[in-house]
């Protein structure tokens, strides 16, 4: 079955790129959302490591415009690209690294095609040979882990090169 609009997760570093630069392909990911290009899934438990992450001190002494305000906007212009789905039921364990649960958990609960990540932990799940990835699987057998240019160059409307 073919997905006109096709569901994506996409990871906590993917919004923290996203936020700190308006270009590259993790920004381009966030405007595909929200110009219909991509169905985009979060849950607030997403939504607060994204806020929690880019108020660090130490991002923040990076980029000077991370101000609480900007961050604040920047939570609100998710929100209103994504559908939060929560709670999210907790059906896939993953020893390797269990932080990364609640994106593959989302994913399986959204249904998603897509888990957009450069988080080489997640990607490797994609590999045929991974133990852990034929048991994600089971769960969602349609599900492809790319990174962001890999999404925007599987999208129609964007296939022109990631920045």
């Amino acid at each position: 079955m073919s997905e006109a609009v096709p569901t994506a997760v996409y990871d906590c570093m993917l919004y923290l790129q996203a936020a700190m630069s308006v270009r590259g392909a993790a920004a381009r990911c966030l405007e595909a959302a929200e110009a219909g290009e991509v169905r985009l899934v979060v849950s607030e438990m997403v939504l607060a490591e994204v806020a929690e992450v880019l108020t660090r001190e130490e991002i923040q002494r990076r980029r000077a415009h991370l101000t609480p305000a900007f961050v604040a906007a920047f939570i609100q212009r998710i929100r209103r690209t994504a559908t939060v789905l929560d709670p999210v039921p907790a059906r896939f364990c993953y020893a390797r690294d269990p932080d990364d649960e609640p994106y593959l958990n989302l994913a399986i609960a959204a249904g998603a095609g897509y888990l957009v990540s450069r988080d080489r932990d997640l990607l490797d799940l994609q590999d045929p040979s991974s133990e852990s990835g034929r048991a994600l699987r089971q769960f969602l057998p349609r599900l492809t882990i790319l990174d962001p240019a890999e999404l925007l160059q599987r999208l129609p409307n964007l296939s022109g090169p990631a920045l």
